[in-house]
């Protein structure tokens, strides 16, 4: 693309809303709790909302879900991969947007951001693990050093005690390699590199799965004694490594890509949001088709990517909701420490609630839900929140020290 019509498009891109100029910034002033609020997107919000309902009601019990909630437990393993949509959108318009203001990003204070935003409410967590073995949803607990080194979901053999924490290693693997990555992209910053780059990721994952497939489930497949071998190497070979799992990543940086870089196709994209909401439905519903029987070929290898498609739908469409659904931005807001913390909380509903109340049907889905949002709320308040006021504050002195940020070299071919 010749020079002139990039900056013609990055042009276009800061004449948006400041409400979206603001959002998720890496250069300027730290936003503010009040300015964050306003500059939250409804469709967003809502989507992480439904993104922890699902994950929350896949862990819940079978025998309390009332009737109408089975078929969202029966495949609500799929938030995961909303979450990590939302994620890729998110983390890469930190990344890329400095680039449409002829600026780089700063690598440190990304960092200090994400460690921030991610450590203090994790790390908390992990503490009453490891202090208190009442806490576990199971008794396996796998080593300290898996935790703290972000390794847990590599050979990770479920059930185990904090599992569900798989998610954050390949949130954190992704979030060390996607700033190096977008350095290295855009020192000379062309087209064919970067989409060099995302076929390289999304055929790569189809061969990893594909052979991990062929060499280690194929070849038991048709042996039921080894029903059990078969679903350990699944889950440690394919379903939780980050390897396997970063198709919902790069559609989200992706999208962040196209509203950057190309304002012009995104709003050109975004008039057509019924059709996005239909063509989103119809992705997802053939992805969960698909993966209704997890353990298949055709689930392990195409299952990820098009589900991931269909959430990207998804998200684009999003954005023509323009007003905020009653208790989206609170469940959007409580979503990290709630993911933390609702399998062990259900754990101590079953342990505390269960001798002395009736925890059949509606009351146990009442008691999950309400000791879920209380627990995660109290982790927000208490840890989580102190530590976003924190970054807001401390943000703008690294800010200062790295005001003057290199100009970023001629983008002729983005």
């Amino acid at each position: 693309m010749p020079t002139n019509h990039f900056v013609l498009l990055c042009n276009a891109a800061e004449r948006q809303p400041n409400h979206i100029r603001s959002f998720m910034r890496m250069d300027g002033n730290a936003p503010t709790s009040r300015s964050r609020l306003k500059s939250r997107e409804p469709g967003l919000d809502l989507l992480r909302s439904l993104a922890i309902t699902m994950v929350a009601i896949f862990h819940m019990p079978r025998q309390p879900m009332p009737r109408f909630l089975q078929p969202i437990q029966d495949c609500g393993w799929i938030g995961v991969d909303l979450f990590f949509v939302l994620s890729g959108y998110l983390i890469g318009s930190q990344l890329l947007r400095p680039y449409t203001r002829n600026k780089v990003p700063s690598i440190r204070i990304f960092f200090v951001r994400r460690a921030l935003r991610v450590l203090p409410a994790f790390l908390v967590v992990l503490l009453v693990y490891f202090l208190f073995p009442g806490f576990r949803e199971q008794s396996y607990l796998p080593n300290l050093w898996r935790f703290l080194t972000f390794t847990q979901d590599f050979g990770l053999h479920a059930p185990a005690a904090f599992s569900h924490a798989w998610s954050l290693c390949v949130e954190e693997h992704f979030y060390l390699i996607l700033p190096l990555l977008v350095l290295w992209l855009m020192r000379e910053p062309k087209f064919w590199k970067a989409f060099a780059v995302a076929l390289s990721v999304f055929f790569g994952g189809l061969l990893i799965r594909y052979a991990i497939w062929a060499n280690y489930l194929n070849p038991i497949a048709s042996d039921p004694a080894s029903d059990q071998l078969f679903a350990i190497r699944y889950w440690s070979l394919i379903y939780f490594p980050t390897y396997a799992r970063l198709d919902g990543l790069l559609v989200g940086v992706g999208l962040a890509a196209v509203r950057l870089f190309q304002p012009v196709w995104w709003n050109a994209v975004l008039s057509k949001c019924r059709m996005l909401l239909i063509a989103s439905l119809i992705t997802i519903g053939a992805g969960v088709w698909i993966t209704w029987d997890l353990y298949a070929f055709h689930a392990v290898v195409w299952g990820f990517p098009l589900i991931a498609l269909g959430f990207g739908f998804l998200v684009l469409a999003s954005f023509g909701l323009k007003f905020h659904f009653p208790g989206a931005t609170t469940g959007a807001t409580l979503a990290y420490s709630i993911y933390l913390t609702h399998k062990e909380v259900m754990h101590l509903d079953r342990t505390y609630f269960g001798p002395v109340v009736a925890m059949n049907g509606g009351v146990e889905f009442a008691i999950y839900a309400m000791t879920i949002l209380g627990c995660g709320g109290i982790l927000y308040l208490f840890v989580e929140r102190p530590f976003l006021q924190l970054r807001d504050q401390i943000i703008p002195l690294f800010q200062v020290k790295t005001s003057a940020s290199k100009v970023v070299p001629s983008l002729t071919e983005f």
